[in-house]
């Protein structure tokens, strides 16, 4: 069973190293929802593959445990804002990887206007100015929940609080505000 202290791997990489399709994929990603590195891509679609098998496991089973597992299932998702609530386990094999990957703290700040990049963002985060109902949130890949997502602000002990700050993001003439 192994020293419950060790921290082991939470995901899988490529099968293969030198995929040109998953190499230039994951190089859009990395660009596109501000990546670090790889291995964040490989451990968001280690999740994502984790709900998809469940899935495929729960749909097979009749058993009484398997109902309750797959109620937990769906409430999961809905609570993260997957699936609608009260959905069926087959819109769980119809999810999107990017679907998950809007979810992500980091890139729910950028859409909603509080950073002007995914890479604002991720460094507003980290630098730790960023808290999601009451709760100081450091991680990038923080998936926000639904009932979370009006709770997402600053700081108040953060220079970044201040709606006159020079780095936040500033909303454009279009929507008639300044």
């Amino acid at each position: 069973m192994g020293d419950p202290k060790r921290q082991r791997k939470k995901y899988s990489g490529p099968r293969h190293p030198w995929e040109k399709e998953r190499i230039e994929e994951e190089k859009s990603l990395k660009a596109e929802y501000g990546f670090k590195n790889k291995k964040e891509i490989w451990k968001m679609r280690s999740l994502f593959k984790r709900f998809k098998n469940q899935a495929k496991q729960l749909i097979a089973l009749k058993r009484e445990q398997a109902e309750k597992e797959k109620s937990q299932l769906l409430g999961r998702l809905a609570r993260i804002g997957l699936i609608q609530p009260g959905g069926d386990i087959n819109a769980v094999l119809g999810l999107s990887f990017r679907s998950l990957l809007d979810r992500r703290l980091q890139t729910m700040l950028m859409k909603r206007g509080l950073a002007r990049t995914v890479k604002q963002a991720r460094q507003f985060i980290v630098h730790g100015h960023v808290k999601v109902s009451d709760k100081k949130i450091t991680s990038p890949s923080y998936i926000v929940r639904v009932s979370e997502e009006p709770m997402i602000s600053f700081s108040q002990g953060s220079s970044l609080s201040k709606a006159d700050h020079p780095e936040r993001a500033k909303e454009s003439k279009e929507n008639g505000k300044e």
